[in-house]
C-alpha cells in the first residue's frame, strides 16, 4: 500500500479514535485549562500526530498510548472528585495574592509572579490601581479573582435598595427564517399568535434572522435585511400607561361625581391601581 495511502488511513482512524476518547473527559477541556491538562492535551496531539506520519510505528502501539494519556486522565479527575488530596496534587491550589488591600509578596514569590505580572492580571479585571482591590486569589487555572473594596464595587439594585423582577430566560421562537414550534409551546403560544405580531411591524417570517420572546411575551426581531428598522416592543410601556390613565380616571370621576357612595367606590379603585402600580413598577419600568 503506498505511503500516503497508510497516512492518510491512519489520521483519520486516529483522529477519530481520539474524538471519541477525548469525549470522556467530558466538558472540562472547554473551559480553562489546569497546568495538568494542558499537558494532558499536548501529549495527546503528540501522540496523534506521531502515530499518524510515522509508519515505523506500530498503529497498535499508538493505540495503547492514546488509551493511557485518556483513561488515566479520566480516572485522576474522578478521584479528584472524591478527594481533596488528588485535587490538590493534580489541579493545583488557590494562592491569596491580596488580602485587606495588602499585597502579599511572599505570595507573589511563590506563585511566581512579578508585580508586573500582578498589575496585568489585575487591569485584566478592570482594577487599574491596587488600592481598589480588596481581596485578589489566583486560581489554579492561572486566572486571578478579583474582590474590590465596597465602595469601588459598581452599583447594583441590591445595594441600592432597589426592587427588581425577576425574569426567566428568553426563547428563541425562529432561527433563518424557519418558525420553532417547541419554544412556542413551552411559552404557551402558537405559530398564529407570531403570525399577528410579525404582521403588527410589517415584517415577513423569511426575512426574520432571529426572534425571541421574553418572559412578558414581547417579541425581538433581528432581520436578515438590516435596513430595515423593527420597532422595539412597547408592551410593558403601553400597559404602565394604561393602568396610569385607569388611575387619572378614577380620581377624576370621584371628584366629578356629587354621589357620595360612587365618589368613595371610584376613590378605592384609585388606591388599588395605585397600589398595583407600586407593585408592577419594577417589572415595567426597568
Amino acid at each position: 500500500m503506498p505511503d500516503m495511502l497508510m497516512v492518510l488511513m491512519r489520521s483519520v482512524g486516529f483522529f477519530a479514535l481520539a474524538f471519541l476518547l477525548i469525549r470522556l473527559l467530558g466538558k472540562r477541556l472547554s473551559t480553562r485549562l489546569t497546568i495538568f491538562d494542558q499537558v494532558n492535551v499536548i501529549v495527546i496531539a503528540v501522540i496523534v500526530a506521531i502515530a499518524s506520519i510515522n509508519l515505523n510505528i506500530n498503529a497498535g502501539s499508538g493505540v495503547l498510548a492514546l488509551l493511557v494519556w485518556i483513561v488515566l486522565p479520566v480516572a485522576i479527575h474522578y478521584l479528584s472528585l472524591k478527594y481533596k488530596t488528588f485535587r490538590d496534587l493534580f489541579q493545583g491550589k488557590e494562592t491569596i495574592l491580596i488580602n485587606n488591600g495588602k499585597v502579599l509578596e511572599d505570595k507573589l514569590l511563590e506563585a511566581r509572579f512579578t508585580p508586573e505580572d500582578l498589575l496585568s492580571k489585575l487591569r485584566r479585571k478592570n482594577a487599574f490601581k491596587v488600592a481598589d482591590v480588596e481581596f485578589a486569589m489566583l486560581e489554579p487555572n492561572g486566572e486571578i479573582s478579583v474582590l474590590l473594596k465596597k465602595d469601588k464595587q459598581p452599583l447594583t439594585a441590591s445595594t441600592a435598595a432597589m426592587k427588581v423582577s425577576q425574569e426567566s430566560v428568553p426563547q428563541t421562537v425562529m432561527l433563518d427564517g424557519e418558525i420553532m414550534d417547541e419554544p412556542l409551546t413551552a411559552m404557551g403560544l402558537n405559530r398564529n399568535w407570531l403570525h399577528t405580531e410579525l404582521e403588527k411591524v410589517g415584517v415577513a417570517p423569511e426575512n426574520v434572522f432571529i426572534a425571541q420572546v421574553d418572559s412578558l411575551g414581547q417579541l425581538y426581531l433581528d432581520l436578515f435585511n438590516d435596513a430595515i428598522l423593527v420597532p422595539q416592543p412597547k408592551t410593558k410601556d403601553l400597559l404602565y400607561a394604561t393602568l396610569k390613565k385607569c388611575q387619572a380616571d378614577c380620581e377624576i370621576y370621584a371628584l366629578g361625581t356629587r354621589q357620595q357612595q360612587a365618589k368613595g367606590m371610584y376613590v378605592k379603585c384609585a388606591k388599588k391601581l395605585d397600589q398595583t402600580i407600586k407593585d408592577l413598577e419594577p417589572l415595567l419600568k426597568r
